[in-house]
């Protein structure tokens, strides 16, 4: 897919999703620049769409208002087909690593909000060719105006191409939202979540057979139970009555 079908936007459960894959997502931000006019990239997946029902109307239009919105999950993806939405998936981490491989040129400065000094140490390791500049916002960002406030101010002082934004949802798409605010951040910003955890080789993503059956939430669980048990078990089935009542309401309509 290219980026003529930006202009196929696809509404599912309250989000309008753009038609491109990975590798259109990539060409997309590969063709900004540092000095492009400010825009973000959210990925959401199941556990973001079943929390965009219990945020406030601030939080939910630092998703509304994301420049590019792509479906993180082939779970959702396949949930969508159910209700004849085709979504098509370009995972967060799959966006990532290839910006890192192929997206971005020798030189290009990287603007790390989030992670540990171990994370920029081993990304300035993998990829001498790029200037990593790292961030690292205290706990409690959500609720924190003021350190929300001096990631975007390191933002805007690194004039990064690229600037990942890795401290969780909703947090991070509030601070990119925020960050368009502030009119003083160039370039493009991508929410990422955990992608960076993969990219250094903290943690391991499931084979390709594995994410292309569509579980590899199962993969995760399994190597993490105790962190990852609640929201797979318990949060993410209620994706499963919201699709529910939105296809309901859209026959209606």
């Amino acid at each position: 897919m290219g980026q003529d079908d930006l202009a196929s936007k696809r509404e599912f459960l309250g989000l309008d999703f753009d038609g491109l894959d990975t590798e259109g997502a990539l060409a997309w931000i590969a063709a900004r620049s540092a000095e492009s006019p400010f825009a973000y990239v959210i990925t959401p997946n199941v556990d973001h769409m079943v929390r965009l029902t219990q945020l406030g109307r601030d939080l939910r239009r630092a998703y509304t208002h994301a420049d590019l919105c792509l479906c993180d999950s082939r779970v959702l993806a396949r949930l969508g087909r159910m209700v004849n939405v085709d979504l098509p998936v370009a995972p967060g981490s799959d966006i990532t690593k290839a910006l890192f491989e192929t997206g971005l040129e020798a030189g290009d400065t990287i603007c790390l909000i989030g992670g540990t000094p171990a994370h920029a140490a081993r990304l300035a390791e993998l990829y001498p060719r790029l200037t990593i500049v790292q961030h690292v916002p205290p706990m409690g960002l959500l609720h924190d105006p003021a350190a929300r406030a001096a990631a975007i101010d390191a933002a805007a002082a690194a004039s990064a191409r690229v600037t990942l934004i890795a401290v969780g949802s909703p947090q991070q798409e509030l601070i990119a939202f925020e960050m368009r605010r502030s009119g003083k951040v160039h370039g493009t910003a991508l929410c990422i979540g955990a992608s960076v955890d993969f990219l250094v080789g903290n943690e391991k993503r499931a084979p390709r057979v594995v994410q292309k059956a569509g579980m590899e939430w199962a993969w995760r669980l399994a190597s993490n139970p105790r962190r990852l048990a609640k929201r797979y078990l318990v949060d993410g089935p209620a994706i499963f009555p919201l699709v529910w009542r939105w296809a309901k309401k859209r026959r209606r309509t």
